[in-house]
């Protein structure tokens, strides 16, 4: 296997200017899937710091009071207390808009103040393209004097309510509010990265390059600006500590950092154009893919993105594309949901015109029949390339929000057959199968350890067998729930068709606000990423 057949190289990657390795090699990746394992693994790695290590992280939304154990402690609780004790905590949180319009001023301030009262330093962060966010969700945890305890997390999980849920799918107690037919508390399905090894150090060069641009953190709202002068917060980051060196090898991943930055006025220092990696290092894993891609996403919109898709199973016959997506959105109301609806059902109508009997959607619900929000933004390629993140697929975090994903590339084959499903010479990767088998044993119901996978593995006979097991749950549903329920949490996604009229809104709507575009102006005249 090459890797710069999948992964893009450094030019490909098009940022010059960043100090970010074009992938590094000998790492250990680990998906963590559900909410309630990273955060009890978080905790246990945050405990372990002492005075002079370093703590630092980024994210959309921080609840300071979310239980990161049923138990205890909390978001504020374990980082504070970190602080306290002299580790060194830098975070920098989306500054966000207001709780009036379900999001999470208030909670992002308090975490912040609470955190450099106890010692740290958490900025508020508005360096973005108008109307955008930042959307990486990433801690990094460095051990100078122990280079080889330093790990790193980046995903699709955020430190806030709603997350904190498991494989048993009843939610998390502490939620946020959404549209209500996830129920008084939304079950939440969500995959974050545990990494070690090379790849530290590339995901600690992604905090410090934000940390250290010089652009004013209020630079995209001036009124932002004097408010938070008046509150006396915190507008000028101090210094970070000397950069430790990379920890040393250990394990078989070669691990590529992509990350989404727009083009914005003033420029990032680390991005003049902005970067979109994420954009290109799925199109090219995409393009390679000649049997099966496995997509897990909040969204899957944007005609631009979908067009990828569909691209690429009018050029290989056969190629499936399976994906599992939520079953509603998240919002409600007659304003929020149809340009929401509407762009979903455009996405897949265009892949499925390209391959009608070679897409197959299906959205989750949990034993008792609630349906379960798919949060995670998770990609497999043939068994070989495999993607977790915070991006999700659409033109927007392609382009316009920050974003964060690793891709990873397995040394290690797996001799299962077929052990080369591609047919590419590139071999089953243990990595990205065993991702795709952990995601698809738990969506139906299968034995967690794997005794029950003959059926999974060659991408025919699995499609064969996911579509079998939706197909059979919707009967059951069909027919007034008689009889056992069959095995099995996935039903088939039946996009809502809206009438003309509300399409003839819905449809800009959903282009101007729901999903803008980031990209400089020659590329969007090119259409190019």
């Amino acid at each position: 296997m090459a890797i710069e057949d999948w992964f893009l190289t450094a030019a490909e990657r098009a940022n010059p200017v960043s100090e970010l390795p074009a992938w590094t090699t000998g790492n250990l990746a680990e998906p963590l899937i559900h909410g309630a394992a990273y955060f009890d693994r978080l905790v246990t790695e945050v405990e372990a710091l002492g005075p002079g290590d370093h703590l630092f992280f980024t994210d959309w939304r921080g609840d300071p009071d979310e239980r990161m154990r049923w138990d205890g402690p909390t978001v504020v609780q374990l980082f504070a207390r970190a602080a306290q004790r002299g580790v060194v905590v830098k975070g920098l949180l989306w500054r966000s808009h207001l709780d009036a319009l379900a999001y999470s001023e208030a909670e992002n301030r308090s975490l912040s103040e609470a955190i450099c009262a106890a010692g740290g330093e958490v900025l508020l962060d508005q360096r973005v393209r108008r109307g955008g966010s930042h959307h990486q969700k990433l801690v990094v945890l460095r051990h100078p004097g122990a280079p080889e305890r330093d790990v790193a997390f980046a995903g699709g999980i955020d430190l806030c309510h709603s997350r904190r849920d498991d494989a048993g799918h009843r939610g998390d107690p502490q939620t946020v509010q959404m549209s209500p037919k996830y129920g008084p508390h939304p079950p939440w399905h969500d995959v974050q990265l545990a990494v070690r090894g090379p790849a530290v150090g590339a995901l600690d060069t992604t905090f410090r390059e934000r940390w250290t641009d010089p652009m004013p953190l209020d630079s995209e709202n001036p009124l932002a600006y004097l408010r938070d002068r008046l509150r006396g917060a915190d507008l000028s980051p101090d210094p970070l500590p000397a950069r430790p060196p990379d920890p040393p090898p250990c394990g078989p991943h070669h691990v590529q950092v992509l990350r989404t930055y727009p083009a914005v006025r003033p420029r990032y220092s680390f991005a003049p154009d902005g970067e979109r990696t994420v954009a290109r290092g799925y199109t090219k894993a995409v393009r390679r893919a000649r049997r099966l891609i496995y997509l897990e996403d909040q969204y899957l919109w944007s005609a631009e993105v979908a067009e990828l898709f569909a691209g690429a199973l009018r050029d290989n016959p056969d190629l499936h594309l399976v994906a599992v997506v939520p079953r509603y959105p998240d919002v409600d109301g007659r304003l929020a949901l149809p340009p929401n609806t509407v762009s979903r059902e455009q996405a897949l109508s265009l892949c499925g015109r390209a391959a009608p009997d070679r897409v197959h959607v299906f959205d989750v619900e949990n034993r008792e029949g609630q349906p379960v929000y798919v949060h995670a933004k998770v990609c497999v390629v043939d068994d070989v390339w495999a993607s977790v993140g915070s991006d999700n697929f659409n033109r927007r975090s392609w382009t316009h929000d920050s974003e964060l994903s690793c891709a990873v590339l397995d040394d290690t084959r797996d001799d299962r057959a077929p052990t080369d499903p591609g047919g590419q010479g590139d071999g089953a990767r243990v990595f990205a199968r065993e991702l795709r088998l952990r995601l698809w044993r738990e969506h139906l119901d299968r034995d967690p350890d794997g005794a029950q996978d003959d059926d999974l593995l060659d991408p025919a006979s699995a499609v064969r067998a996911i579509t079998a097991a939706a197909d059979a749950l919707q009967r059951w549903h069909d027919s007034g729930r008689r009889g056992p329920r069959p095995p099995g949490r996935l039903r088939p996604h039946r996009p809502e068709r809206l009438p003309w009229l509300t399409r003839l809104w819905a449809l800009p709507a959903y282009r101007l606000v729901y999903d803008p575009d980031g990209r400089p102006l020659r590329d969007r005249r090119a259409g190019t990423w």
